[in-house]
């Protein structure tokens, strides 16, 4: 696929996807989301076993583009829920359910369905510049793309309500202090962290990840008898796999392990 609104690439078992409308600090228009869907869909059948997700430009994403939802003098409003059930939702549960990590690279605002979608990956991290913007109300409207379900359950009710009803700007800074995001760094080393993360989790026992990360989310809706019923299972399963022989002859061996995902 030709992709006109995004960059997608994979080397060396790292996919990297960039969000490419810097003009408009990567928000969101129809054809950017058919090109992002293309992308994840692709990894199922590729050779990836992590995925990087940043922004061009000075911004991460600042959301949908208000522009695509402009209404003309006596039209009518745009389906809002329409737009939602098309594009965020399967935005945000292919991200969730990918069968490898991702990686949010926060290079500079995340507003809106930005926000929400870099929280929507499992591991993010951000430059200090950075910053995350839950600006809804500001519009009238209601968080989207997953952010009522995964601020509060990251920060707690308190701090969730603060930052949807007020929409007030939270810093990178102060994001990894609270715990909504895994780690800040200095600007200039943003792009070193990523790289040096990604390469490490391409090289890490991929089946293993993705059962670990399907846990913990699915864990939320779970007892602790069905967790641990649930932990039972992937363990069997990841038991006869092939990175797991591995992991245990290098440990034998006293060696670096060689996994291959498998």
């Amino acid at each position: 696929m030709s992709y006109q609104n995004i960059l997608f690439e994979t080397a060396d078992g790292v996919a990297r996807l960039t969000l490419n409308r810097p003009e408009r600090l990567n928000s969101f228009n129809t054809e950017m989301h058919a090109e992002v869907r293309a992308a994840l869909a692709s990894l199922r059948d590729s050779a990836a076993r992590v995925l990087v997700i940043t922004g061009a430009g000075r911004g991460f994403c600042a959301g949908q583009d208000l522009n695509e939802r402009a209404v003309a003098p006596g039209g009518a409003p745009p389906d809002l829920a329409a737009s939602i059930e098309r594009n965020y939702k399967p935005l945000v549960l292919a991200l969730r359910s990918l069968p490898l990590p991702v990686i949010a690279a926060v290079n500079g605002v995340a507003a809106g369905a930005g926000a929400n979608i870099a929280l929507a990956c499992d591991l993010v991290i951000a430059a200090r510049s950075a910053s995350f913007l839950q600006a809804f109300s500001k519009l009238g409207l209601i968080p989207d793309s997953g952010g009522t379900w995964t601020v509060p359950r990251l920060l707690g009710t308190a701090r969730a309500l603060g930052l949807t009803l007020l929409g007030d700007k939270l810093s990178a800074e102060q994001a990894a202090a609270w715990g909504l995001i895994w780690r800040c760094v200095e600007d200039g080393e943003l792009a070193s962290v990523v790289e040096t993360l990604a390469r490490q989790l391409a090289a890490a026992p991929t089946r293993a990840l993705a059962r670990t990360k399907q846990a913990i989310y699915e864990g939320w809706t779970r007892t602790l008898p069905q967790q641990l019923d649930v932990e039972r299972d992937y363990q069997g399963e990841l038991g006869h796999s092939v990175d797991y022989a591995e992991g245990v002859a290098a440990f034998a061996e006293k060696r670096t392990p060689r996994f291959t995902g498998r």
